[in-house]
């Protein structure tokens, strides 16, 4: 199936799918019977896997295809068939057949999926028609499962479909389906009743349909806008509905955002799309908090949130709208007032202008034909500025038009002091804004009209040309103060949101990296705004009160202060309360971004606790694990020793000599006493896990603990404890259990014929036990986890469940006592007990008794 041509790429495989809606609709059929008519025109077709699952009419449909034998996988003692995927590439066919494409492959085989193995045939050149059920798809596995409440263990990447270069559709009514599985077409007599009531319901074939229709239809948009992409089609096909909303962070947002989600709900398989446009400049038109808002929105409606750049406001809208081949825009009816539509026209106007072929849906809403009032062009200056701007166009035309009379009384060329007010309007302009600037071009000209034009002292101009320089002169003077105040208005725009953006940026870095917390994003507002107090709240729900999660003042008065001057949400469980001066427009936007940083703050707190949480969850699901694993094997052994002794001893048609009862006593001892020590240390463990120990502290003797702890091993043991040690203050019973613990783990690392040795030593403030072994040792590594319970060691005997040194270690602790592991000179073992005399004043542990 390769290429012919010398050093030319060899041809890939094409791949066609039967996508059944439901399992039974006869998707297998389909794949036969096309491979009946493909061998009809002459094209080599061979089965490199087909599965009939008992249906005649399909084994039938087989007829006379050739079929390559398949390959045999022995898995568990079972003889499974995989499909031979080497076979069929030795054949070369021009067609193999291949049914289904998301079956698992058993263990040992080429590939763990069937899907990878179509791969393969397909790099090697040959065609494969295969089959698939859309509740097999990966990205539909939740919404199956939500529909029939049986989770797909076998699925297939969507991507694989979707790259096939035919899919068939394979569909059958509910009805038909259901009529075909009670003839028994699909499954056997005794599956019938069963599958009709649960996964072949009617609402369910219903809903499966529904997916495999909606998910088809997705891959075919995907080859429409290819297809248009390749032919460079611009214009709009309306093949499927696609709702555009154009949103621009206003009040009226949602309003149409809900009637957009109406428009698209009347056609199934319709999309919602919004879309705000950011100017060029980069300042937003609307607050990061209404922006957040309509996406929340726009998401909730099963829609998608989209922000474009653009320097016209309807280009970009009718623009993306062409790029999604959109049906409809819908466009809220412009919130300028009437006499600035009628002079600027509007954005809705335009829209429904450049459609061309797109349907404008104008929705009317509260703050139509409103306009809207736009912030105090000076307000980005300070007072100073101001005053100072309106006393330079005020005293400035007077004190110019003094100096310039004073050099030159009797002017001729009106050219100089034109020059001279109009550098003095720009300064204006620079220093108050535009108003100012305005006012100082106006004084400019009556006193250029008044001094410096003939005749002068009077309001008249004589000669035409100095009238027209003088009406130049203001409008020149105008234009030039718009520019600068507009300049210097951007600049301080500019270097607000640049501040605001290092300020938010060094603060994302913090949050992101854990260095900060929601206090001190509390802390930085009211420094950065200069505000009295800042407190960020919480609440559990939409009833329940506020909770303050972080403050910050910045004056002690404000710290008992509870009537907050300014409100802003987050969302709709948290929420800023800042007290303080009232904050402009401008600095309420980078509040309300800081408020977003801190609803981050928030969710990577919880997050962290819910980590936190899941960590604890995930050790405690190690040890239930481990202990699983552990107790299946060790309590298992002694138990079975105990059941074979009982059955030698009870058996009625067994005579037993009395060396072999003896044995069978002695191994039954044995076991129940392992038995016990396991349970014994599975206690133990439990009590000291949950705070269960209560230590009962008192002078003891060692002589009245040791050797009764060391009993069972007595033959084993070499006892050197000295009569006269002083007393210990401990728990009697709770420190034989930690000296029994490690006498067993001592005598079973011990070499054969040797023993372990016990010996105790009084210090200045406490008393040593060492319970020594010549056995292998421990590495030091190990050393500092040989204390964790179910660490074996390295010991393979099944005696026990790498407890008694976790439960010897947490019983001392709970004496006050300590353990600690050193090696034995000469190789082996030594572990050390310290215990505190009962003469010397030490802190009791926590819990005990006094």
């Amino acid at each position: 199936m390769t290429s012919d041509v010398p050093g030319a790429t060899p041809r890939k495989g094409r791949l066609t799918v039967y996508l059944g809606a439901a399992p039974g609709v006869g998707k297998t059929y389909a794949m036969l019977d096309e491979a009946e008519r493909r061998r009809a025109r002459g094209t080599d077709v061979v089965v490199g896997l087909v599965e009939t699952h008992g249906r005649e009419a399909t084994a039938a449909k087989l007829g006379d295809l050739e079929v390559v034998p398949r390959r045999t996988v022995t898995y568990r003692g079972t003889a499974l068939t995989e499909l031979d995927t080497d076979a069929v590439l030795r054949r070369a066919p021009q067609v193999a057949l291949v049914d289904e494409l998301a079956h698992t492959n058993a263990p040992g085989s080429r590939h763990a999926k069937r899907w990878q193995d179509v791969h393969d045939l397909l790099e090697g050149g040959i065609d494969v028609v295969t089959t698939v059920n859309v509740q097999h798809l990966a990205s539909l596995t939740d919404d199956v499962e939500a529909i029939t409440g049986v989770r797909q263990r076998e699925t297939v990447p969507d991507q694989v479909v979707r790259e096939a270069d035919q899919i068939q559709l394979v569909d059958l009514s509910p009805q038909q389906l259901r009529r075909r599985l009670a003839h028994g077409n699909v499954y056997r007599p005794e599956q019938i009743d069963a599958s009709l009531r649960s996964y072949f319901r009617e609402g369910n074939l219903t809903a499966l349909r529904e997916l495999a229709l909606l998910w088809l239809a997705d891959r075919v948009d995907d080859a429409l806008t290819r297809y248009r992409s390749d032919h460079a089609i611009t214009g709009t096909w309306p093949a499927r509905e696609r709702v555009v909303v154009a949103v621009t962070g206003g009040a009226e947002g949602e309003t149409l955002l809900r009637r957009g989600a109406r428009i698209a709900q009347r056609a199934a398989g319709s999309e919602l799309l919004a879309v705000y446009v950011l100017p060029t400049d980069g300042l937003p038109s609307a607050t990061p908090a209404a922006i957040a808002r309509q996406r929340e929105i726009a998401e909730s409606l099963d829609g998608t949130f989209h922000t474009v750049v653009g320097e016209d406001v309807a280009t970009a809208v009718v623009d993306f709208a062409r790029g999604v081949n959109a049906t409809m825009v819908v466009v809220g009816v412009s919130r300028h007032s009437r006499w600035r539509q009628a002079f600027l026209g509007s954005t809705s106007a335009e829209i429904a202008r450049l459609s061309d072929g797109i349907d404008v849906h104008l929705v009317d809403h509260e703050g139509a034909g409103a306009g809207r009032r736009s912030r105090a062009r000076w307000s980005t200056l300070s007072p100073v500025r101001r005053v100072l701007g309106w006393a330079g166009a005020a005293l400035g035309p007077i004190g110019l038009t003094a100096l310039l009379l004073a050099a030159d009384r009797a002017p001729h060329d009106l050219s100089s002091p034109l020059m001279f007010f109009l550098a003095l309007v720009v300064g204006v302009a620079l220093l108050g804004g535009l108003w100012p600037a305005l006012a100082a071009s106006l004084v400019s000209f009556g006193c250029l009209n008044w001094f410096f034009t003939e005749p002068t002292g009077r309001f008249t101009v004589a000669r035409p040309s100095e009238l027209l320089a003088l009406a130049v002169f203001v409008v020149v003077g105008m234009a030039v103060a718009s520019v600068v105040g507009l300049a210097a208005r951007r600049t301080v725009e500019a270097y607000r949101a640049r501040a605001e953006a290092s300020t938010l940026a060094a603060l994302s870095r913090s949050v992101l990296s854990g260095d900060d917390t929601a206090q001190a994003i509390v802390q930085r507002l009211a420094e950065t705004f200069g505000l009295d107090a800042v407190r960020l709240q919480e609440r559990s729900g939409e009833r329940r009160a506020w909770d303050t999660v972080a403050a910050a003042h910045r004056t002690a008065g404000a710290a008992g202060h509870h009537d907050a001057d300014t409100e802003i949400r987050i969302d709709d469980d948290h929420r800023l309360v800042l007290q303080g001066r009232a904050l402009p427009a401008s600095d309420r936007q980078a509040v309300e971004a800081f408020g977003a940083q801190a609803g981050i703050v928030l969710e990577h707190r919880r997050l962290r606790e819910t980590a936190a949480h899941a960590a604890a969850l995930e050790q405690a699901e190690a040890t239930r694990t481990a202990l699983l694993a552990a107790v299946s094997h060790d309590l298992r052994t002694p138990l079975a020793a105990i059941r074979a002794a009982v059955d030698g001893l009870t058996a009625p048609d067994v005579t037993l000599d009395p060396q072999d009862t003896a044995a069978l006593e002695r191994t039954l001892a044995e076991s129940t006493r392992r038995l016990e020590r396991l349970i014994d240390n599975l206690l133990d463990l439990s009590r000291l896990q949950t705070g269960a120990v209560r230590p009962v502290l008192r002078a003891t003797s060692l002589e009245e603990v040791v050797p009764v702890a060391v009993e069972p091993w007595l033959a084993h043991v070499h006892l050197d404890v000295p009569e006269d040690l002083p007393l210990v203050r401990t728990d009697a019973g709770l420190l034989e259990r930690v000296v029994a613990n490690l006498v067993s783990n001592a005598v079973r690392h011990a070499p054969a014929g040797t023993r372990v040795r016990v010996a105790a030593a009084q210090g200045p403030d406490d008393v040593e036990l060492r319970v020594v072994d010549t056995g292998p040792g421990v590495p030091d590594e190990r050393k500092e986890t040989m204390f964790v319970p179910f660490q074996r060691l390295g010991d393979t005997t099944g005696g026990g469940l790498g407890l008694g040194l976790a439960v010897a270690d947490g019983l001392a602790r709970a004496v006050g006592a300590t353990v600690a592991a050193e090696d034995t000179p000469g190789g082996g073992l030594t572990m050390v007990v310290t215990v505190p005399r009962a003469n010397v004043r030490t802190p009791a542990p926590l819990g005990s008794a006094p």
